[in-house]
């Protein structure tokens, strides 16, 4: 898997964690920078950390699926891919802020709702045989920089972004998991 797959992977991963994080920005105009790190860290651990967790689950099984490896791409990274932009339609009108007051619970709660989907992405790429620590990495990473950055915007410009990235993150969780597909079928 090459930089630019995973750049994408590790964007269309971060759009749930980065629309939160602008919803919390969006719900809480006053918190402190300290939060805002806090918010960026928890997202970034748990988007990096659900992959090697799904990787190691698709290790004991790979050897059974490593002929379908593209069709399982295919298919997990499309209903993740489709869930997303299904939510986001779902719930593009919706402008309330469902968390009024921020706290460790419902942080640790939202890391992991919001990183499920990398575990599926982990199982994913174990069956594609990806270097899996520097791919977690790189995952964490960008959507550190992502849920930071969705805090900050929350705070400033709240909904107008909230729902979009949620879409577009789905659609390239989508087109992803097609390329993969196409790849192997064709190439």
């Amino acid at each position: 898997m090459g930089t630019l797959e995973l750049l994408i992977i590790s964007l269309g991963l971060s759009a749930d964690a980065f629309a939160v994080a602008v919803t919390n920005g969006l719900c809480n105009k006053e918190m402190k920078s300290r939060w805002t790190f806090f918010i960026a860290l928890t997202f970034g651990v748990y988007q990096g950390a659900m992959p090697c967790l799904g990787y190691a689950l698709g290790q004991t099984f790979t050897k059974h699926i490593t002929a379908y490896d593209h069709y399982v791409a295919l298919i997990l990274l499309g209903i993740i891919g489709g869930k997303m932009v299904y939510e986001a339609i779902k719930e593009m009108g919706d402008d309330c802020c469902q968390v009024k007051k921020l706290s460790f619970g419902i942080l640790m709660v939202q890391g992991v709702a919001t990183s499920i989907d990398a575990l599926a992405v982990g199982v994913s790429f174990s069956a594609m045989n990806v270097k899996i620590v520097s791919a977690c990495l790189f995952i964490a990473s960008i959507t550190f920089i992502c849920s930071f950055l969705g805090v900050i915007i929350g705070k400033r410009f709240g909904s107008v972004f909230n729902k979009k990235a949620q879409l577009i993150g789905g659609i390239l969780l989508i087109l992803i998991g097609l390329k993969i597909y196409i790849e192997h079928m064709f190439f």
